[in-house]
């Protein structure tokens, strides 16, 4: 039987991806603990753990009429991003990816009342919220998976499916990590703003009421209550999580959603990017394992967004 040996909501921001020089540039002449806080990361757990696959659940990666898990046998390019071209350009990636496991993921789609294609296209396009982690937490051979968000989803859409992931973890003989790429309250300051807020301070976060919603969702996980975070979505929405927080719910689904204990540690501050919310929150096995994913009941949606 397979599980999930760990989980976390980890920030990707273009930041981490620029040279030191002008991380420090940006930064009043200090480092960013995003990639301080991932380096330290990587040491304790991408290089100390037992597993076998690590699956993405990557806010950058839209799609519309179905969930899409990569199922390539291996990945590997070049990678431009179109949004930011000038930090993130040429960045090689060459990782193997885990086709049993994808394709299991897709076979779970219907237990769940939802869609999921296992697509191994090898022009299937990448996005630097998988690529930036996959730098700094990449191991050698370790297969990469990456599962998109779905825009026409809502939050029931994407707890299914986690339960599928979940659920197909636990059928296989895999240990997998799970990596919920994204950022907390995502207001970005106006173009002809934000060159003043580039430093990382929280005290640049677009409102002090989008700063308070996140600190206050960090306790709460911080001290293992999923359950708090799952049932105030509606509020926190009015901070505009990045994709709508899709890409925690989709973690949450695998390990249990509210039935789930596990408290987080925290790698770096909390800090800001150009009115963003970012921190790494890691998520470890608990004694005994994650709970197991929920059954799916259609009849309606636990954690409604406010209409």
């Amino acid at each position: 039987m397979g599980e999930v040996v760990g989980a976390g909501l980890l920030a990707h921001v273009p930041t981490i991806a620029l040279p030191r020089e002008t991380r420090y540039e940006l930064n009043e002449g200090k480092e960013i603990t995003l990639v301080t806080g991932l380096e330290q990361l990587r040491e304790d757990v991408f290089e100390k753990h037992d597993y076998d696959t690590v699956v993405v659940l990557d806010s950058h990666w839209a799609t519309t009429v179905e969930f899409v898990v990569t199922a390539q046998q291996r990945r590997a390019g070049l990678f431009t991003s179109e949004e930011l071209p000038r930090g993130m350009c040429r960045v090689p990636y060459d990782f193997p990816g885990d086709q049993e496991l994808a394709r299991a993921i897709s076979a779970k789609a219907k237990d769940h009342s939802t869609w999921i294609t296992a697509i191994d296209d090898p022009y299937l396009p990448i996005y630097y919220a998988t690529i930036n982690l996959w730098r700094y937490l990449g191991v050698p051979e370790k297969p990469w998976v990456t599962i998109g968000v779905c825009q026409t989803g809502d939050n029931e859409d994407h707890l299914r499916l986690g339960r599928a992931l979940g659920d197909a973890i636990r059928e296989s003989d895999r240990r997998v990590l799970l990596i919920a790429s994204g950022a907390l309250s995502h207001t970005f300051w106006p173009l002809r703003e934000l060159r003043a807020h580039e430093s990382s301070d929280p005290s640049h976060i677009f409102t002090p009421e989008a700063r308070a919603a996140d600190l206050e969702r960090i306790e709460w996980f911080k001290a293992g209550d999923h359950a708090q975070v799952l049932d105030t979505m509606p509020e926190f929405a009015r901070f505009k999580p990045e994709a709508r927080f899709f890409h925690y719910l989709m973690m949450a689904g695998a390990i249990g959603e509210g039935d789930c204990t596990a408290p987080g540690r925290q790698y770096g501050e909390y800090e800001n990017s150009i009115g963003t919310g970012q921190v790494h929150l890691w998520f470890d096995r608990p004694e005994g394992g994650f709970p197991a994913p929920r059954a799916t009941d259609a009849s309606g949606d636990p954690y409604p967004y406010p209409a």
